[in-house]
């Protein structure tokens, strides 16, 4: 007797919150998906996630948000400080929060739940020698299955697939990520400090306190505890008073990258198309962005249409570039304290402070409201 063969829409490679969200997403407008993943256990992740308005939103129309409860802290005010002008620039919005912070093993938690309730989850699966191709068969614990498009989400690390080239920006640079708690409250407010070492961000960590924050911190140079935590002071005293520093901090190498999102019926989605510098916060986000536009395409276009691939790639490609070079170039200026930087730094403040228009701008961006 010949052996079943299973029929999916989609093959999801990678569990990860990217992967999984798009998982669900697809689920919800009827799609067959089968997700794999190597990791049987959820992750030990302490880490923290900054969730623009546009996301959150994202997140409430699939029906998870109402799940984090309280596990979640808004962001009400960004606050931008730097060593060129002396005074600071204040962004909000008053019909709604800028966004939120959550931690990622509250949301990585409630979209795995959903994938294993809906049977949409294998894992143990070794794919690092990776070799299905879609619309050709292929076995999985002895099992046979078919898929018309495959998607990639297994993160920055993931090693080039054979179409798709990585193209990396690699600066040299390290991010520092770590917590400390607060005499007083934060009140819900984000900060991006310039420093002439670096850009230092500080968000308002979920408690019911109000009393910690995350940071990290982006440089060449090497940082101890003890040289962050001289900087963390010295920069948030006046607001957060006493400061107590976790003395566990982790670090990373920032090598912002840009692949090709489509091509061949395979699809890379989140930080395994693209990563930026985290200066601007947006990182995750552009993931969440990859998961509307596939989902608009699929609203428009049949996902057999041939041309399929290069909408999404059309769609995607702009926005992938331009905060890859955005984040880029505002890096660098602020970096390299050349006077031309500093003029061009002060213009922009300036012209940010005196028109409405832009700072409101601004505001949808950073809130992932314009497109």
């Amino acid at each position: 007797m010949k052996n079943k063969i299973f029929k999916y829409d989609f093959l999801i490679v990678g569990a990860g919150l990217v992967g999984s969200l798009a998982a669900i997403a697809l689920h919800q407008k009827k799609y067959k998906v089968l997700v794999i993943e190597k990791n049987k256990l959820f992750p030990k992740d302490e880490r923290t996630l900054a969730v623009n308005a546009n996301s959150r939103d994202f997140l409430r129309d699939l029906g998870i948000w109402k799940d984090l409860k309280s596990n979640f802290e808004s962001i009400d005010k960004i606050m931008i400080k730097d060593y060129v002008n002396k005074n600071d620039l204040i962004f909000h919005n008053a019909k709604e929060s800028m966004g939120s912070v959550i931690f990622n093993k509250s949301l990585l938690t409630i979209s795995r739940e959903y994938l294993i309730k809906n049977k949409l989850l294998l894992t143990n699966i070794d794919y690092d020698s990776f070799n299905y191709k879609p619309k050709k068969m292929f076995s999985i614990n002895s099992k046979n299955f078919i898929c018309n498009k495959i998607i990639f989400s297994l993160g920055k690390n993931y090693v080039n697939h054979e179409n798709f080239k990585k193209n990396i920006f690699d600066f040299g640079h390290k991010a520092y990520v770590g917590f400390f708690k607060h005499q007083k409250d934060h009140n819900q407010t984000a900060y991006e400090i310039f420093t002439p070492n670096g850009p230092l961000a500080v968000l308002p960590s979920p408690s019911r306190q109000k009393k910690s924050s995350t940071f990290i911190f982006s440089t060449k140079n090497k940082m101890s505890l003890s040289n962050l935590s001289t900087m963390i002071r010295n920069n948030f005293y006046s607001t957060h008073g006493n400061i107590y520093m976790r003395p566990s901090i982790s670090y990373y190498p920032i090598k912002p990258h840009l692949s090709r999102p489509s091509q061949k019926d395979i699809l890379l989605i989140g930080d395994t198309a693209h990563s930026i510098h985290p200066v601007a916060g947006q990182g995750w986000n552009l993931g969440i962005k990859d998961i509307q536009t596939l989902c608009s395409c699929l609203d428009k276009h049949n996902i057999n249409d041939t041309n399929f691939d290069e909408f999404y790639f059309s769609k995607r490609i702009i926005e992938n570039v331009t905060y890859l070079t955005f984040t880029n170039i505002l890096n660098h200026l602020y970096e390299n304290q050349k006077p031309i930087s500093k003029s061009i730094i002060k213009a922009s403040h300036f012209i940010l402070s005196q028109f409405p228009y832009l700072k409101n701008l601004f505001i949808k961006q950073a809130m992932g409201k314009i497109s």
